[in-house]
């Protein structure tokens, strides 16, 4: 008997094919790669430009410390004849006597020191600080003695090298290595990124090393800072070794965005309050306290003290110096030890 079954019958109800939803539009890939660096580079352009606007767009001081030989209200009275448009440009403090007010200045306690005298008053400043600093205390200074008449004699105690006519040495002299410092931090690991955290510190210690030498060889063929050698050489190293060691530490946690980090930080932030071009107390007041933070501005002021004014901020600028290079390399031990800890669990 011939089968008269259809075959939709004998074969049973057909499986349907399953429902897929149409693949979701992707991003391409091009996206990222092309406007993530162009973000990046925006943001940094515009902290800079706002940085450096703020800090020097129209500096002015801000309780610039300066002296008056005399009694609490002798230096009221010269403190209230001192020019009106920068009522708080000062912060005027009493002195004893004439070698008092002497050694302030000599050791950078002070900027400047009024003596008054029964003949001509003398202006006791430092050279050493920048020709911006010589001319504001000059001039203010000159502008209150000519209310009583009289006419102060400047005297230059702590003048300038003959070599460096702008005041640019000192803080040419610590940023070359910060600028070293930062390239140093990315390089190691573009050029060496299977190294150990142990051979990055060595490689870090030479290059604070070779660095501080060369720069104070630079420096002593000038002519251009009054310094011992080996000081220069070791507060340079310093600050080559903290700002080293720190950028590495952003570099390894934060990839990309970790040398960007390094580069507001050092390079922009750290250059502006540095106190190379103008003293700290030039900054706004948001900016000032990096001054004394950042090893850029420590170093500035470390170099500059030993130079010219016995050693102040040699001791507090390798106390901070020491503690961004501990706190650099303690952070890369612990990322890598974190890393290595992640690894095995996987």
């Amino acid at each position: 008997m011939p089968d008269t079954i259809s075959p939709a019958l004998r074969d049973g109800p057909r499986a349907r094919p399953p429902v897929v939803d149409p693949p979701a539009p992707r991003r391409p890939v091009w996206i990222r790669p092309v406007l993530f660096p162009v973000a990046v580079a925006v943001a940094i352009g515009a902290i800079f430009i706002s940085v450096y606007l703020s800090a020097f767009h129209a500096p002015g001081a801000r309780d610039l410390p300066v002296a008056v030989v005399g009694t609490s209200a002798e230096a009221a009275a010269v403190a209230e004849r001192l020019p009106e448009n920068a009522p708080d440009t000062f912060r005027v403090q009493a002195l004893p006597d004439r070698e008092t007010a002497r050694t302030a200045v000599e050791h950078g306690e002070v900027f400047a020191a009024y003596v008054p005298g029964p003949g001509a008053p003398e202006l006791f400043h430092a050279g050493a600080h920048g020709p911006s600093v010589s001319a504001l205390v000059t001039g203010s200074f000159g502008e209150a003695a000519r209310a009583d008449g009289e006419r102060p004699t400047p005297v230059d105690l702590v003048p300038a090298s003959d070599q460096d006519t702008r005041g640019l040495v000192v803080f040419y002299t610590t940023f070359g290595l910060v600028l070293a410092g930062y390239l140093f931090g990315i390089m190691t690991f573009q050029l060496g990124p299977g190294l150990t955290a142990r051979r990055r510190m060595v490689s870090l210690a030479a290059f604070g090393g070779a660095g501080g030498l060369a720069v104070a060889s630079v420096v002593s063929a000038f002519g251009a800072l009054p310094a011992p050698f080996l000081g220069v050489a070791g507060l340079v190293a310093l600050v080559a070794m903290a700002v080293g060691a720190f950028t590495m530490l952003l570099v390894r946690s934060l990839g990309v965005l970790g040398s960007s980090a390094a580069a507001v930080l050092f390079m922009t932030v750290g250059n502006a309050s540095s106190g190379g071009s103008l003293p700290a107390e030039f900054l706004p007041g948001w900016l000032e306290p990096f001054s004394a933070g950042l090893p850029v501005g420590v170093g500035v002021r470390a170099v500059n003290g030993l130079a010219y004014f016995h050693g102040d901020g040699v001791l507090s600028g390798v106390a901070v110096l020491v503690g961004w290079t501990a706190a650099g390399l303690g952070g890369l031990l612990l990322v890598e030890r974190l890393r290595r800890r992640a690894r095995r669990e996987a």
